[in-house]
């Protein structure tokens, strides 16, 4: 069921478009992801999403109700902000409880209410202290308690792990998502961190120069990307040049070898194209087995993965495998052959 409709959003700075035509339905209780790099338009939808930015054009709607025109207090949106945004001069327990004071909530309610979302991000012992005496991943946990204390309609999140340590960030994704799932909000997440969006999100908005290049699933952004930025911007990506063999038939020819591929070739027979493979998606073998050859140029052992660097035909293509206590990883200087899944092969667009 469709909670938040966006519908031909726009918006201009001066004689800059920085959002174009932007469209989306969102089910209740479902977790966005927008991802992208800096300057793609991105905290600028949640911005408008949350009523600190009005759209130049198009329309915002929630649970059927327009919001376009309506002041953020007017929203019922909980926001959680990358700096934390917490008020220094409170206690965690009274920075919880700011937005049940503005609304007029008894004070034996905001109680109880403020207890239930310590107890919901585990801090109930730190009721007393002050930010500064707070962790960084401890503050972003009170920011997101208090986001949630109203029991606001749609959740939204700005890049709120971006200033914590790798580690930190692990644990307090799970964390918010768990929670999330919990409470069964609506969620918009904005961040530019590819394995945040993958680890987290029902579907994922991957957006470039204000526009979503493609909307979908984990699954499908990283394995079926539908146009060249997705390919290029999540995940690695390996760039192989093919000839169209037989286009009816889905042939294809890489070097010395054909192919069959699963996807539509939107080529004639002839002509040059240019394949797309995760670095997973091929394997080490004999060199006369092999899909294409080259020599080794890095070899990097990973732990459970070992990552090698294929010099082929002037191009460098990565490739990662399962680490086999029995197999040695390939040597520097070695010519090896590489095998390729033809159903991991993917046509890039223009």
């Amino acid at each position: 069921m469709t909670f938040l409709t966006l519908s031909h959003l726009k918006k201009s700075f001066g004689a800059t478009q920085v959002v174009h035509d932007f469209n989306m339905a969102i089910d209740k209780g479902e977790f966005i992801s927008f991802l992208g790099p800096s300057g793609c338009g991105k905290t600028t939808v949640l911005r408008m999403i949350a009523g600190f930015e009005t759209p130049s054009g198009g329309t915002i709607e929630i649970d059927g109700k327009d919001q376009t025109s309506l002041k953020p207090n007017q929203r019922n949106i909980g926001m959680v902000f990358q700096a934390y945004a917490l008020f220094p001069n409170m206690n965690v327990f009274d920075n919880v409880a700011f937005g049940l004071k503005i609304a007029g909530m008894p004070k034996t309610d905001i109680e109880t209410r403020v207890k239930e979302m310590l107890a919901l991000i585990h801090l109930e012992q730190l009721a007393e202290r002050f930010p500064y005496q707070l962790s960084g991943g401890q503050q972003q946990r009170v920011a997101l308690a208090r986001a949630l204390a109203p029991k606001p309609q749609v959740l939204l999140l700005d890049e709120p792990l971006s200033a914590l340590d790798a580690k930190i960030r692990v644990s307090l994704r799970e964390e918010i998502r768990q929670i999330q799932q919990k409470l069964g909000i609506t969620t918009v997440f904005v961040t530019h961190d590819q394995e945040e969006a993958l680890s987290i999100s029902d579907r994922i908005v991957v957006m470039n120069a204000g526009k979503a290049d493609q909307i979908g699933t984990p699954f499908e952004i990283y394995n079926r990307p539908t146009t060249r930025f997705v390919a290029s911007f999540v995940g690695t990506l390996n760039v192989l040049d093919a000839i169209v063999a037989d286009q009816s038939a889905g042939m294809v020819r890489i070097g010395d070898q054909t192919l069959a591929i699963r996807e539509t070739i939107p080529a004639a027979n002839g002509s040059a194209i240019q394949l797309a493979m995760r670095p997973e998606a091929g394997s080490l073998a004999t060199v006369g087995d092999a899909t294409v050859r080259g020599q080794v140029t890095s070899s990097q052992f990973l732990g459970s993965v070992i990552r090698t660097r294929i010099a082929v035909d002037g191009k460098m293509l990565s490739f990662d495998t399962f680490n086999d206590p029995g197999v040695k990883p390939p040597v520097v200087g070695d010519t090896v052959g590489v095998k390729i899944d033809p159903a991991a092969l993917i046509v890039l667009a223009d």
